[in-house]
């Protein structure tokens, strides 16, 4: 009895002792699952998913008139009838506004008169001089022939007399130089009708008939800008003179344009400027009109680089459709320039894409691990970049820790959120 007893005893305690065993094997095997688990970095996750990307730079413009008039005062008056008002549409042709014309008028006919001038002093340059001059030449010459005619008669005469005796050679002396005289007398006053001027006399004149034909025709275009039309059909959109105002050289009378289509201008900096090309869709708000947009295209990629403050930036121009005319001359507008747009394409999230000695590369999480894949990309947005090449649709690759660990490829993670 004693020994049953004892070997009852002895079973009991073997039997408390395995499951004491069994019990702190569980108890490693929880915490070594445990520990397992608090090494796992939670992180951030996304699938590789198709979307549509489309990349886009966005900067500022001011917005200019395509085609613009522009008429400026051409001389010191003041402004006789204004005949427009700004905001109104003008056809081609139609007077805008006058300019006192009084001093033009005036310069027109001082000039005509200096013209006509100098084409008589011209035709006298041809002609020998005038008419009375020309008139009292030939007579003169006809004289002076006439005088060398009988003054030759005369030398023959004393010549016929000396040889019989009759004259002296004194006599015959002084019928030479008469001859000789007359001869002269006649060479001069021919030479006097055929070129009475030199060359520098007609150069002079021929300039006088020059000069005042130019400032007749610089009076007759200040006639012409005196009425002030509307070279083609638009809105007067500037118009800073009155009736009675006056106005110096140069000084802006006013503005015309055809603002349903305008032009804008603006500065890409220089990493941006070979994403750019010539009809490129624009989009155009502005603050002053919030929720409306203009859309539009590149007419102009930039041609060259210059410094504007801190930055480098080419100027594009572009042309924007404005039908009801909201979008006014020299306004600042906000721009967005879509360079591409790629359908149905792998992307990923911008923060999963990472770079090292010019590769570029993305964690995919398999199996609780990140396997790191070198991927080939295209184009990108500020929060999405297009994978062409590299992981499959539905991977999901790894963002960033949620404890800001850097992910390195093998690291085991627990994605808490895709």
């Amino acid at each position: 009895m004693a020994k049953q007893q004892q070997d009852s005893s002895w079973f009991g305690r073997a039997n408390r002792l395995w499951v004491i065993l069994a019990a702190i094997a569980v108890a490693v095997i929880i915490l070594a699952a445990f520990m397992s688990r608090r090494r796992e970095i939670p992180v951030r996750a996304a699938k590789v998913e198709r979307q549509t990307i489309t990349a886009t730079i966005q900067t500022n413009g001011k917005i200019e008139p395509l085609n613009n008039f522009e008429a400026h005062a051409p001389a010191a008056t003041t402004v006789k009838r204004v005949l427009v008002r700004q905001g109104e549409h003008v056809r081609a042709g139609q007077l805008l506004l006058q300019l006192d014309d009084a001093g033009a008028l005036a310069q027109a006919a001082k000039a005509q008169a200096q013209i006509r001038a100098a084409q008589a002093d011209l035709s006298a340059v041809r002609n020998g001089g005038t008419r009375a001059e020309v008139l009292t030449t030939t007579s003169e010459l006809t004289s002076a022939r006439v005088e060398r005619d009988a003054a030759q008669r005369n030398l023959q005469a004393m010549r016929a007399l000396q040889q019989r005796g009759a004259a002296s050679a004194g006599e015959v002396a002084d019928a030479e130089n008469r001859l000789k005289t007359a001869q002269a007398q006649a060479a001069m006053l021919q030479q006097k009708l055929n070129s009475r001027y030199s060359q520098p006399e007609i150069a002079r004149v021929q300039a006088q008939a020059e000069e005042a034909r130019a400032a007749y025709a610089a009076a007759q275009d200040l006639l012409q800008h005196s009425n002030i039309r509307a070279p083609r059909p638009g809105l007067v959109y500037s118009l800073p003179v009155r009736q009675g105002m006056f106005v110096n050289p140069g000084d802006l009378l006013v503005e015309v344009a055809d603002l349903s289509k305008v032009q804008l201008r603006t500065f890409v900096d220089e990493p941006d400027i070979g994403k750019l090309a010539a009809g490129q869709p624009v989009r155009v708000t502005w603050d002053a009109l919030p929720g409306r947009t203009w859309d539009g295209e590149v007419t102009q990629p930039p041609t060259t680089v210059v410094t504007r403050g801190t930055r480098n930036v080419g100027e594009l121009t572009c042309t924007v459709k404005n039908p009801d005319e909201k979008l006014l001359p020299n306004i600042n507008v906000n721009v967005i320039i879509t360079t591409a747009s790629h359908q149905d394409v792998l992307t990923v999230p911008r923060e999963a894409l990472h770079e090292s000695d010019g590769k570029r590369f993305v964690f995919q999480v398999e199996n609780g691990e990140l396997k790191q894949r070198l991927v080939e990309t295209a184009i990108s947005t500020l929060t999405r970049v297009e994978i062409a090449q590299g992981v499959p649709q539905g991977a999901v690759v790894a963002v960033n820790a949620v404890n800001g660990t850097p992910l390195k490829p093998g690291m085991p993670v627990r994605v808490i959120k895709e």
